[in-house]
């Protein structure tokens, strides 16, 4: 099997959007032509499979490696790339997806009744105008809450389970502050200085 047999089959074998990626399973940072992360919410990162297909079809730049990594074929080898950079610009949408995380992230979760911040597994969304009454799906009748506050309010409604903010529909600028200030997995030391990750 060539080289070209081998990254074929390799392309075969990865999912073809990159910014659904668990980043615990990615290895390599994707950054668009300005040098910025194609995105940050979910932050763009592929398996090192993947990133091998961006070099071999001459669509990015390499611009750190993984030192102690190698990879290899019985008629090729590579170091894995750490951060890339394409080399074509690729338009990003800057409308925040309506999604459970990005709702934890834009309340910081924090519970929007009892105020009290909690991990990802102790939370739930929580309809503020309850289904059952007519309430939607959205930005703005959705709000983080832990679960024993859920729990108690139900579909309850009125002055006692007003919630401590008027829930919103946030802007992508203001959601990526917030997912900085977070605790996130660095894969490689060099993607710190590319994610800015201090200029919060």
């Amino acid at each position: 099997m060539n080289l070209t047999q081998v990254l074929d089959f390799l392309l075969k074998t990865l999912p073809t959007n990159f910014t659904h990626i668990n980043i615990s399973m990615s290895d390599t940072l994707v950054l668009n032509a300005d040098a910025q992360p194609v995105s940050f919410l979910p932050l763009s990162v592929v398996q090192w499979k993947e990133a091998v297909m961006y070099m071999y079809h001459d669509k990015c730049t390499v611009l750190e490696w993984y030192d102690d990594w190698m990879v290899r074929s019985p008629s090729w080898e590579t170091r894995v790339p750490a951060v890339i950079i394409l080399k074509t610009y690729m338009h990003k949408t800057r409308r925040p997806r309506f999604s459970k995380t990005n709702l934890y992230l834009r309340d910081l979760y924090e519970c929007g009744y009892c105020g009290q911040r909690h991990t990802k597994n102790e939370l739930t969304m929580d309809h503020v105008q309850p289904i059952s009454k007519g309430g939607g799906t959205s930005w703005t009748n959705c709000i983080t809450a832990c679960k024993p506050c859920n729990w108690r309010k139900s579909d309850k409604t009125g002055p006692e389970w007003r919630p401590r903010y008027k829930p919103y529909a946030p802007g992508y600028y203001e959601l990526v502050r917030k997912r900085k200030q977070m605790p996130l997995t660095l894969k490689h030391p060099s993607w710190e200085q590319w994610l800015d990750v201090n200029n919060v």
